[in-house]
């Protein structure tokens, strides 16, 4: 078999080119491909695996970019870059300056959306449609790949639900596999399985109640019988809806059989599978077990603890609480706003509600925040794992508007604790009782020591510390970031005009200690891993404001644009705040 065909596919005009025949053939070296620059280069693997044969069909049968395709969620889209001109860029996926490892607008024409966040496809497919239809093009293609856990998500339901009314001309195709990152749950994916193994009569297919054209289900790795079925779909009008049943990893037989693992699975041989283990001794642990472990400790002791996190009980350790008290911690699926309802109702009946969100996905559920928790001041504990800058994902996963967000709304408590102990802590202190909610932000990635587990302490709500004692300057650092603070002050020798404070709580503020600080000190910097605009720096300002004070206070933190992708040691030095930067910031001071 000759290995040429990828390699001469530069768009996919190229692609049309090619016989029907040697799709099979082009598929097994797309997958190939895929694995091979996944394995050294790292990324999300099974997703994209598991829709090679759909990917071709796609760009085969439609006109595209000219007909709009659309992935939900964006981990599935490897393949449509690499076949969209994108073979020779593949190297650089998710690294700093390279191509971006979701969809992106700006970065080709081929991406008609960019996702990274789920369940979006179906609104911005139908709004193109309509917008099609209102220029006079009807003959305009636009068609939503959506994953089976995404469609379980309400803005995808909200979408179905206005498209079945339309003429459009949309084409949702559900990706079914049965998993998410995690496995999907609720009562969709029953249905859907039932569907899929033949038990669900005919009558009962709730999507042509919702007035598609529902076909399916179909081998999504029938090459063949997938054009077939596009080629028909494509001569009809008005909103139309393929199922198809695909294997995730799919061509890789570890990432077939550990899906989980396989979503993302760092290094890996490409020949076996076999991932490539990382030394993990002696390593601190990652922040999102240190929450997982204590929570499940405290639910053990206190029966009033309930867990909930939407569709991330592997990314935020809550698998642990699920495995040990099933009754008592949920995965919600991709519903954030559920989530944060569903904690609100708890909450009301004396519940001790910890709502695991990742940063980024708690901005989906941000009228729920202020109107069903805030409003009613519900003690609900928000836990924001991958807050800050999390690297490789980029723009749509960095969690670093939280802190400018949620200080604006009243009742609120903000807490980023410096390092594990600290979130140990502050969730003992969180599960005795609060009278407000709160959130607690920590970082995706490691913490700072390997002996973190102590005799719980209660933490004063609103205090802050004193880490080292100064003459001139007051540096006020905001959760983990103040460990390269306290890193780039040990490199410079501990130098006695440099004070360091930890301001872990940036609602309430710590008053009392800032009027000291004011007082001493003719220059304030401020140190935060979130956005500049609003956020900690901004409190700290506006405190000296309200207080007639009138030291120098400078900012560090993230500028006022998106930041892309890279290691967060890169995008920290991008935003001068890694160790290296602060030291020459401090040197000013010696």
């Amino acid at each position: 078999m000759s290995n040429n065909l990828l390699s001469s596919i530069n768009s996919p005009v190229d692609l049309r080119q090619l016989d029907v025949n040697q799709l099979p053939q082009l598929a097994q070296e797309l997958r190939d491909f895929i694995i091979d620059v996944v394995s050294v280069k790292e990324g999300h693997l099974g997703a994209s695996l598991g829709v090679v044969e759909l990917t071709i069909a796609l760009h085969y049968v439609f006109d595209t970019p000219n007909d709009s395709l659309i992935w939900d969620v964006g981990h599935q889209a490897y393949g449509h870059k690499i076949l969209t001109g994108r073979r020779d860029q593949f190297q650089t996926n998710r690294q700093l300056h390279g191509i971006s490892g979701f969809p992106k607008r700006d970065e080709s024409e081929y991406d008609a959306f960019g996702v990274g966040h789920s369940s979006t496809s179906i609104s911005a497919a139908l709004g193109m449609a309509i917008a099609a239809n209102l220029k006079g093009d009807t003959g305009q293609q636009h068609i939503a790949v959506i994953g089976d856990a995404s469609i379980a998500s309400g803005m995808a339901f909200e979408g179905l639900n206005h498209a079945g009314v339309t003429d459009a001309n949309l084409l949702v195709i559900l990706n079914d596999n049965a998993i998410g990152i995690d496995p999907s749950v609720g009562a969709l994916k029953n249905y859907l399985t039932a569907v899929k193994e033949g038990k669900n009569p005919k009558q009962n297919n709730m999507i042509k109640s919702l007035n598609f054209d529902y076909s399916g289900p179909i081998d999504g790795h029938n090459i063949q019988a997938v054009i077939e079925e596009l080629e028909r779909l494509k001569k009809v009008k008005g909103p139309k809806f393929l199922h198809v049943i695909t294997t995730k990893g799919k061509g890789l037989q570890q990432a077939e059989e550990n899906q989980v693992q396989y979503h993302a699975p760092g290094k890996f041989d490409a020949n076996t599978g076999e991932i490539i283990p990382k030394s993990e001794a002696n390593l601190p642990p990652k922040y999102q077990d240190v929450f997982g472990e204590t929570i499940l400790d405290l639910a053990q002791k206190n029966e009033k603890i309930i867990g909930i996190t939407p569709a991330m009980p592997t990314g935020s350790s809550l698998k642990l609480m699920m495995d040990a008290l099933p009754n008592r911690a949920f995965d919600v699926g991709i519903a954030e706003q559920h989530a944060v309802t569903l904690a609100a109702g708890m909450a009301t009946q004396g519940m001790v509600v910890f709502c695991n969100i990742y940063s980024t996905f708690l901005q989906r559920a941000y009228d729920q925040l202020i109107h069903d928790v805030a409003l009613q001041n519900l003690p609900v504990i928000f836990c924001l794992d991958r807050a800050g800058l999390v690297g490789e994902d980029g723009a749509t996963h960095h969690g670093i508007f939280d802190l400018a967000y949620l200080r604006c709304i009243p009742n609120m408590m903000v807490f980023s604790p410096i390092n594990e102990t600290a979130l140990q802590n502050i969730l003992y202190t969180a599960q005795l009782g609060l009278e407000h909610p709160i959130a607690i932000r920590y970082p995706r990635g490691r913490g700072q020591n390997t002996n973190w587990k102590s005799p719980y302490q209660k933490i004063t709500i609103g205090k802050a510390n004193c880490l080292k004692e100064g003459t001139k300057v007051a540096v006020v650092s905001n959760g983990t970031i103040g460990n390269n603070v306290i890193q780039a002050l040990d490199n410079l020798n501990y130098p006695s005009t440099i004070a360091h404070y930890d301001f872990p709580f940036v609602k309430p503020l710590d008053e009392a200690l800032l009027h000291t600080i004011f007082s001493k000190f003719e220059t304030i910097i401020t140190i935060e891993d979130g956005v500049i605009s609003g956020g900690f720096g901004s409190a700290i300002l506006e405190f000296a404001a309200a207080n007639n004070y009138h030291s120098k206070i400078q900012i560090l933190g993230v500028p006022d644009v998106f930041i892309e992708q890279g290691s967060v040691l890169e995008l920290q030095q991008y935003c001068k705040i890694d160790v290296l930067n602060l030291e020459k910031v401090f040197s000013q001071y010696l």
